[in-house]
């Protein structure tokens, strides 16, 4: 037999036992392209995927090369899965926006001139006050004592400092937590009086002329039941 013909036929026996190993190695592990040695599809020269004789559209569809070797006869789902659509959030319910009362106690109502301590008619003011303050979710009360100019800065200070200090003892006891109750003094630099009124010096007339700088102002700031 001539050399030449006797290399080409061992060339194709080679190629044809190459083949029927790769089949064999295909069908083991349910590949319906050729594996080459590298473990890469073989393909031809015109770089088409070489099919086994398991090649089917549905076997291509779970092949990891069937997208690329044959992604025009696969469902477009499993080559381009879709992203699951995100379920869209319930919206969160609004919060309810916290309200705010102001309440203006005139400091005679709740105390005698000059004093810190609570007058009777001054802890029904404040009854009502924590009437309020019970209907809500409440979230703070605000009291902040006043004083006039009579007297020493500094005595005014301590004097709006123990009124407004008197208020949350007073409030503590009707129920509302010494958490949520903020006190301060102001002293007499918060004035309600104009500079030109109440001119003089301390008098009968000018301390009732004052009276609107004696206060404690209360605030409720909490959310309705």
């Amino acid at each position: 037999m001539n050399k030449t013909v006797k290399h080409t036929i061992m060339a194709v026996l080679a190629t044809t036992l190459g083949l029927c190993a790769s089949l064999a190695q295909a069908q083991a592990v349910d590949r319906v392209y050729v594996i080459d040695g590298r473990g890469e599809v073989a393909t031809s020269n015109f770089g088409l995927c070489w099919r086994t004789s398991y090649w089917t559209p549905a076997g291509a569809a779970k092949d990891p090369a069937g997208c690329k070797c044959d992604k025009d006869l696969i469902p477009k789902e499993v080559c381009e899965p879709k992203m699951a659509a995100a379920t869209p959030a319930a919206p969160a319910a609004p919060m309810a926006k916290p309200m705010g009362e102001k309440i203006t106690v005139a400091a005679d109502a709740l105390f005698d001139f000059n004093k810190a301590t609570l007058r009777p008619e001054g802890m029904k003011k404040l009854d009502e006050v924590a009437a309020k303050s019970s209907s809500l979710v409440l979230e703070v009360v605000i009291a902040v004592g006043h004083a006039d100019r009579i007297g020493s800065a500094a005595y005014n200070q301590k004097l709006s400092e123990k009124r407004a200090a008197a208020v949350k003892d007073y409030m503590v006891k009707k129920g509302i937590p010494a958490n949520r109750i903020y006190t301060e003094g102001k002293g007499s630099k918060q004035p309600v009086t104009k500079p030109d009124q109440c001119k003089g010096a301390k008098s009968a007339k000018v301390i009732a002329c004052l009276q609107p700088d004696r206060r404690v102002d209360i605030e409720i700031i909490g959310t309705s039941k």
